[in-house]
């Protein structure tokens, strides 16, 4: 944005007013009217000043999102429209770059929206802080622990559906350059009594349900749980569903969270293992019986649940069942044992479940703590962030003493908002040389005076009524009441003494009302005592005590017999009211930031608008009077340089620069426009405007003057984009003539071209023509001259070639009588002796010519050269019987070579191990024929390839030869366990299957023997050398799929690096070494229930009987 236009959006295009300290006329109809009119358009905050007002719009909206932090980043807090993230990074801001520690309170009641406030707050300063890799931890971390504490501390009631039981405080520790280091939380009042009571519509907290929709069945097994709701007493069945809430989804977020926060799987296996006994308590009945002195007794109606809770605990059952039944009370050094009735012990149960979860809580809160506090000792700044209940008043007097409690914290924070709003107002005044005048308010000390003084106080005089001997009740209590406060103004009661409420019959007996600033508000006196006294029976905490499980221990520290304290605990008033002071001194040493939060409707609804409902809130959020405080003085304050620049435009000595001082700039503009001098006042550093009207005034001069500047503007613009456009046009109009007279000369040149080149063309043709003819005569005349003498030179080759062919004739007559007289010669001299040698002569001839046709006739019926083909031609002649034999047999051993020559190496070795296994298991092995056709693969497992086993191959440093899943027998009961079983050049190796951990190294030395059945069976054992350091467990007794191809290269391997042979012994019962005793391993034949797998069962000590199919 240019720095003449300093967009500040509660004044440009609002909808509504932003700043309810700028509303006129101020009163509650147009208060509400103009909170309802932002809220229609989407505008769920607002402004009194610096306090932020949020109005839960109960549906998503997209103003929250990364773009909208960069916007909201480093920006004035007046600079944008109202948001949380503008109140946030003041804040931030003020503790990163003034060294203020900072608070933000943000309240309002039930379903406004607080702990979604909460949320946004610590998302936002967790995105505008530092970055790296130990600040982002932190930052998680802080973010995660919400999830967690919200599970255990939150639920569903009929005004909210995740609404905070608890009251929380965090405070943020940064370092100096604004990066988080760490937190603490504080917690506040838990509703313990909502985990064994909750009022109709209501839930249990969260996590009770997540557990059971969200956990696995095997995790439920574990706890001992069912999925179904209706089990348990203590889950209320009528909203045990929500709409729009995934229970499931949540728990493992939950579960994600601690994780990320820093808890150990063992701390949340037992936080959860406390969970389900506090829902499994709740199941726990009990039935009166009547003993031998007249006395009536509890006894437990069903024990399995019992059974299941000390299971779970750790606790002896005896124990905890005693304590359900009998109340030891300790005096001194008296004991006395009393019995419980079934309404005692039913106490006794509820207080057990809500003391388990209250301190389970408050340890989650501990443990947290430790994760998240900073880690460094140097020098912090804290932003503290308050979430706590909002201003409870429910009707037909179903207040009660959580209420009181509630609604006395509020009135401590109203106090604290009141006096620091007008602290900060007065120490701006001082600031900027102001006058300061008296503002009249009410003050609600008085009410806190009523509830919290240490001797009339109503909550003194509730630790005096539950401290006091004999017979203490409700009733008791509400008389010392009417006795104390009857007079008090803001006090009334049925039955107090002042006559002025002996005809109020809207209040009942049982009941006291309180003026509280936000209202009356009508408490039901009955439960108050047992609630502030929050006993739980020493028997119970001494059982709790005595548990094998640690956190349930840590949780109970007095049942400690060696720590006894007969001292009575506080109470909870008492307990909440020094946490309260603790908290309010906290907030005074801190700048505070507020957040107003408004519920619109009771229908948790989007876009509805219920104005009794918000008028109601205003109300008792004291919202009006905080807008009258902030203007009592003056209504609107701004420093001098966004002053100047957003209206220096309606003076002519500001516009369009000024280049003095901002004031001076401020002082001639508000001269120039006769603001009278008692509408404003010039602080050291602001503006200060009495009136919201003088403040309009100065917009509308503003709206009116930037109007008329945007018609300069205009007017200006338009002059010189015609100019700009003329100047172009004339600029075109050049160009464009420039281009065609360029191509008309083109075109001119062309033509002139084309003629010359058609000139030239014709000249050529011609000349070309000319030339033709010449060369074609003189063409003739040579082929005339080749003909005559090829004519000639073919009558001289005729006349050669036929003085040739008679010579030729002479020639070969001469040669035939020659060979005639030769021919008569011979015969003449071989009819001497052809009588004497003709049968032998024959007889070779013969042969030779037989001998001739067998080996064509074999040539053509040669078999295949597969040394596999046993076909072979027949023999055509018996003389040829051993020649056909011979010759079967070389080209036997021919084909063989030549199918052995296409081997690779790895192919003759695995042929190699082949033989080797043939020799050693071929009629002895039953699974022998069975392992023929299958290749030996040796690596089964890719542990090189498969991440899983990365810490396996780590630690294997030597090449791999087998690896393969087998099965390890335990001996005490025949079962299998699943290991991996690794050979490589020096050891055996047994792994486990799903870590990768080595359980078992055996050098090849330390084997001696591998043991197995004749049967079809994968069983094998390996005997290892006596006195050994790997036979000080035993033998193995092992089961394999591959048990042909492990024994066989567990051999070769054995041979190749002992030089000995391995001893393979093939018996149906063999002798196994475990530890000190020898096992007999017998195998026999029967039918499996489980099919054709082979069942190993144990017999007694020293037999293993192995079931083969």
């Amino acid at each position: 944005m240019a720095k003449m236009e300093v967009k500040t959006s509660l004044l440009d295009d609002m909808i509504g007013v932003g700043d309810m300290v700028l509303l006129e006329p101020l009163n509650e109809d147009s208060f509400i009217n103009n909170l309802k009119k932002r809220f229609d358009h989407n505008e769920v905050y607002t402004y009194i000043g610096s306090v932020v007002i949020s109005i839960n719009p109960y549906r998503s909206l997209p103003i929250y999102t990364p773009e909208k932090v960069e916007e909201y980043r480093n920006r004035n807090f007046y600079e944008l429209s109202p948001h949380i993230f503008a109140l946030s990074d003041e804040a931030y801001r003020s503790l990163r770059d003034q060294d203020k520690d900072q608070c933000i309170l943000i309240t309002g009641e039930s379903g406004a929206g607080k702990t979604e406030a909460s949320k946004l707050v610590m998302s936002y300063v967790a995105a505008v802080c530092g970055k790296g890799a130990e600040v982002n931890q932190v930052k998680e971390q802080l973010l995660q622990s919400n999830p967690v504490l919200e599970a255990f501390g939150n639920a569903k009631t009929v005004r909210n559906d995740n609404s905070s039981r608890f009251g929380k405080y965090m405070d943020i520790e940064f370092d100096f350059k604004g990066d988080p280091l760490g937190g603490v939380i504080s917690n506040y009042l838990l509703e313990k009594s909502r985990v064994v009571k909750q009022p109709r519509g209501e839930r249990n907290f969260h996590i009770f349900y997540q557990i059971l929709s969200g956990a696995s069945e095997e995790f439920l097994c574990k706890l001992k749980l069912e999925r179904d709701f209706s089990r348990y007493n203590y889950l209320g069945l009528d909203s045990a569903r929500v709409n729009g809430v995934d229970d499931a989804s949540n728990f493992r977020t939950v579960r994600n969270a601690m994780q990320i926060v820093g808890f150990m799987d063992h701390e949340t296996q037992s936080v959860f293992e406390v969970v389900a006994a506090v829902l499994k308590l709740g199941n726990i009945e009990f039935k009166p019986e009547s003993r031998s002195n007249g006395l009536d007794e509890s006894k437990i109606k069903d024990k399995n649940e019992l059974k299941e809770i000390c299971e779970l605990t750790g606790i002896d059952q005896s124990v905890l069942e005693r304590a359900f039944s009998f109340r030891t009370v300790e005096a001194k050094q008296e004991k006395v044992s009393t019995t419980l009735n079934v309404a005692q012990a039913y106490y006794a149960r509820d207080a057990l479940a809500k003391n388990l979860y209250s301190r389970l809580f408050s340890w989650l809160v501990t443990r947290i703590n430790e994760s998240i506090k900073a880690q460094t000792k140097v020098r912090k700044k804290v932003m503290g962030v308050l979430d706590i209940y909002g201003f409870e008043i429910f009707e037909n007097a179903d207040n009660s003493f959580e209420q009181f409690i509630i609604n006395y914290c509020n009135e401590k924070l109203q106090q604290i908002f009141i006096e620091l709003t007008l602290k900060e107002e007065q120490e701006e005044y001082i600031r900027e040389g102001i006058e300061w005048t008296h503002i009249e308010y009410f003050n609600n000390a008085i009410i806190c005076d009523l509830i919290e003084n240490n001797q009339t106080g109503i909550l003194a005089m509730l630790d005096e009524e539950c401290l006091r001997p004999g017979t203490v009740t409700d009733d008791t209590f509400l008389e010392k009441l009417n006795q104390v406060c009857a007079t008090h103004q803001h006090f009334e009661s049925r039955m107090s003494k002042c006559s002025r409420f002996l005809n109020d019959t809207s209040l009942p007996h049982s009941c006291f009302r309180i003026q509280h600033y936000a209202g009356k508000v009508m408490y039901q006196v009955e439960g108050f005592v047992d609630k502030n006294n929050d006993l739980l029976y020493r028997d119970l905490s001494q059982a709790m005590w005595k548990a094998n499980h640690s956190l349930i221990k840590a949780l109970f520290p007095e049942g400690n017999p060696a720590k006894i304290n007969l001292k009575r605990p506080p109470t909870a008033g008492s307990q909440f009211k020094a946490s309260v002071a603790t908290l309010m001194k906290n907030l005074q040493t801190k700048n505070p930031n507020y957040i107003r939060c408004i519920k619109p409707n009771d229908k948790k609804a989007a876009h509805i608008f219920n104005e009794a409902l918000v008028c109601h809130q205003i109300r008792y959020l004291g919202l009006l009077e905080n807008v009258r405080v902030r203007r009592a003085g003056y209504a609107f304050r701004q420093p001098y340089e966004p002053c100047l620049e957003r209206y220096k435009m309606l003076c002519k000595q500001t516009w369009p620069h000024w280049r003095g001082p901002a004031r001076a700039g401020v002082e001639v503009l508000f001269n120039e426009l006769g603001i009278p001098e008692e509408e404003f006042s010039f602080g050291r550093s602001k503006i200060f405007i009495r009136n919201p009207r003088t403040l309009f005034k100065l917009e509308d001069l503003r709206k009116q003057r930037l109007e008329d500047l945007a018609t300069l503007i205009e007017k200006i613009y338009r002059g010189w984009k015609c100019r700009t456009r003329f100047l172009l046009m004339k600029k075109c109009q050049v160009v464009i003539a420039s281009w065609y007279r360029r191509y008309s000369q083109q075109k001119k040149y062309q033509k002139i071209k084309g003629s010359a080149i058609t000139v030239q063309s014709y000249i050529r043709g011609w000349k070309a023509r000319k030339l033709l003819r010449e060369l074609k005569h003189l063409k003739r005349c040579n082929e005339a001259a080749t003909v005559i003498a090829a004519y000639w030179h073919g009558t001289q080759a005729r006349r050669e070639l036929k003085r040739l062919k008679e010579e030729a004739r002479r020639k070969h007559a001469v040669a035939v009588i020659w060979a005639y007289w030769l021919g008569l010669k011979v015969r003449r001299e071989y009819r001497k002796f052809f009588r004497a040698n003709a049968g032998r002569k024959i007889y070779e001839f013969t042969l030779q010519r037989l001998m001739q046709k067998y080996f064509l006739e074999m040539k053509n019926k040669m078999p295949s050269l597969s040394p596999i083909d046993k076909n072979w031609p027949a023999r055509p002649y018996l003389f040829l019987d051993s020649t056909h034999k011979e010759l079967k047999r070389i080209f036997h051993l021919w084909r063989c070579k030549k199918y052995r020559d296409q081997f690779t190496d790895q192919q003759k070795l695995i042929y190699e191990e082949k033989l080797e296994a043939s020799e050693l298991f071929k009629d002895k092995k039953a699974l022998y024929p069975a392992s023929v056709g299958q290749p030996f693969q040796g690596a089964y497992l890719e542990i090189s390839e498969n991440p899983k086993y990365k810490k396996l191959k780590d630690a294997v440093d030597e090449k791999i030869i087998i690896a393969e899943v087998v099965n390890k027998i335990n001996r005490a009961n025949g079962k299998a366990a699943s290991r991996i079983f690794l050979l490589t050049k020096n050891n055996v190796l047994l792994a486990d299957q799903k870590s990768g951990t080595i359980k078992s190294e055996v050098p090849l030395g330390d084997v001696t023997k591998v043991s197995m059945s004749s049967q079809n069976d994968g069983f094998f054992a390996v005997h290892l050398k006596e006195g050994s350091e790997a036979a000080s467990k035993g033998d193995f007794l092992l089961s394999s799929d591959h048990l042909i191809e492990m024994a066989t290269k567990l051999y070769r391997t054995t041979l190749s690096q002992t030089k000995q042979k391995l001893n393979i012994e093939i018996s149906d019962e063999f002798l196994v070494q475990f530890k000190q005793d020898k096992v007999c391993v017998k195998f026999i034949q029967g039918s499996q229930k489980n099919g054709n797998i082979p069942t190993c069962k144990r017999k007694n000590n020293r037999l293993l009987e192995v079931a083969v199919p």
